[in-house]
């Protein structure tokens, strides 16, 4: 027996729910499906940007560090690949400092995506 079938044998006798939990969507948090790990927090702002440029996870890192210097950002996703940066923020963030930031990693802001 799987150590994942124990533990569900023992959740569902001791009366607990054998599905995963709502809230987290799945089993993981949806981190091995792509998904983000963590939920945006209650009340932050999730924009997606189109960055050029990037080209490789070098790019991504330059990208993320920069943006994630700014006042109020709690996460940054880029994706070299589609070109698209998600960030998720405490409140709507000021495109011409997204933009410089964004300049300065030496990459050009397209606009929202």
């Amino acid at each position: 027996m799987s150590a994942q079938t124990e533990l569900h044998q023992i959740g569902t006798e001791a009366g607990a729910s054998a599905a995963p939990s709502e809230a987290s969507g799945s089993c993981c948090g949806g981190a091995c499906h792509g998904e983000a790990a963590t939920p945006a927090a209650e009340g932050s702002v999730t924009t997606v940007y189109q960055v050029t440029g990037m080209t490789c996870g070098h790019c991504e890192g330059a990208v993320s560090a920069e943006l994630s210097e700014l006042p109020g950002v709690a996460s940054v996703q880029a994706v070299a690949a589609s070109g698209q940066v998600t960030v998720v923020s405490a409140a709507p963030l000021d495109e011409e400092a997204v933009r410089a930031a964004v300049d300065e990693a030496g990459y050009e802001l397209v606009g929202r995506a």
